[in-house]
């Protein structure tokens, strides 16, 4: 369904190049189709929030006002509604725009433009094994994304281990030998173990068992006298005793209904572990989506993928044009 897995050889590792639209969407048009109905259903208040704006008769500054407005409300954040408003006031002077209604395609030419910077592909395979670091506070999706990302990246081929280093959450090593029996992969886990000891233990695992990608499950909250950031640094130091190239990949999970708080979120865990990407979830409810704006103005930290529901298939590559047409469409 994917093509972000790219084994490699170690003749070849470095020749990776650029890949193609067809390579970034490999899904049959129409399942590709149905998903972004799902991705537009969920973002469709926000879109129809933003769509009022233009049913006016005129080009104005009221027009700019209320569109300023619409994108707050969509929790783009100020940098991000300014900066789309200024590229909008200049792509309406050039084009000689006359008509509200004309103003929405420039609009979402400008979101796509803005968010193109956070379209990338997650590749794995240079190294064996690819250690993925997965973080994220508690009920932003974190383990059912890893439940999701250990089916695409099996789908393609890679033999997947799971470490279950959640250890302080109740029921968190539970759920997610739940999703290793679904996905019939392998897990490392310790009742009430340490979570760097965990990790350790996983990602000396895959290497010795030939692995191609070790996935792991951070804490996403702490005993009160713990902090969580030097915790998750602490394990981001023994995956690197394990292995000194480690970890490949570190991947912040972050709920698509948080807002401006996600934004929040993205700051501090890329300020304490250096984030590679972004899996951005539930937007299938009433998630705004324009946090993607303001992650784009502020922290461009690429997203690697969206959800927009519980199943499995419901993890889907991130395009800049098709999420700006989701939701302004």
């Amino acid at each position: 369904m994917f093509s972000f897995f790219k084994k490699k050889s170690p003749t070849d590792a470095a020749a990776t190049t650029a890949q193609t639209a067809a390579d970034e969407h490999p899904r049959a048009p129409e399942e590709r189709a149905g998903w972004l109905g799902k991705l537009r259903q969920g973002l469709r208040k926000t879109g129809a929030g933003i769509a009022t704006v233009f049913t006016g008769t005129r080009i104005d500054e009221q027009l700019y006002e209320d569109l300023e407005s619409a994108l707050l409300m969509a929790d783009a954040g100020v940098k991000a509604t300014e900066f789309l408003l200024d590229d909008l006031k200049r792509r309406v002077k050039e084009s000689k725009t006359t008509e509200p209604a004309q103003v929405k395609a420039l609009l979402q030419a400008a979101l796509s433009d803005l968010l193109a910077p956070l379209q990338k592909q997650l590749l794995v395979g240079e190294h064996q094994p690819t250690v993925i670091m997965v973080a994220g506070v508690n009920g932003a999706g974190k383990t059912t994304s890893i439940g999701k990302l250990t089916h695409h990246l099996s789908s393609q081929g890679a033999s997947v281990l799971l470490a279950a280093a959640d250890t302080f959450r109740a029921a968190a090593r539970e759920q997610l030998v739940v999703w290793a029996d679904r996905n019939t992969v392998e897990i490392v886990s310790q009742e009430g173990g340490d979570p760097a000891a965990v990790c350790f233990d996983a990602v000396s695992a895959g290497k010795a068992r030939g692995k191609d990608v070790v996935l792991v499950d951070t804490a996403g909250r702490l005993p009160t006298q713990l902090h969580l950031m030097e915790e998750l640094r602490k394990i981001k130091r023994v995956v690197q005793k394990a292995d000194a190239s480690a970890p490949h990949e570190v991947l912040l999970v972050i709920d698509g209904n948080t807002g401006q708080n996600a934004l929040a979120q993205v700051r501090a865990f890329d300020d304490a572990l250096g984030l590679t990407g972004l899996i951005v979830t539930k937007l299938d409810g009433t998630a705004k989506g324009g946090v993607l704006a303001a992650i784009a103005r502020e922290r461009p930290v690429p997203v690697y993928f969206i959800g927009v529901g519980e199943q499995l298939e419901e993890l889907e590559t991130f395009n800049a044009q098709e999420f700006a047409q989701a939701l302004l469409g």
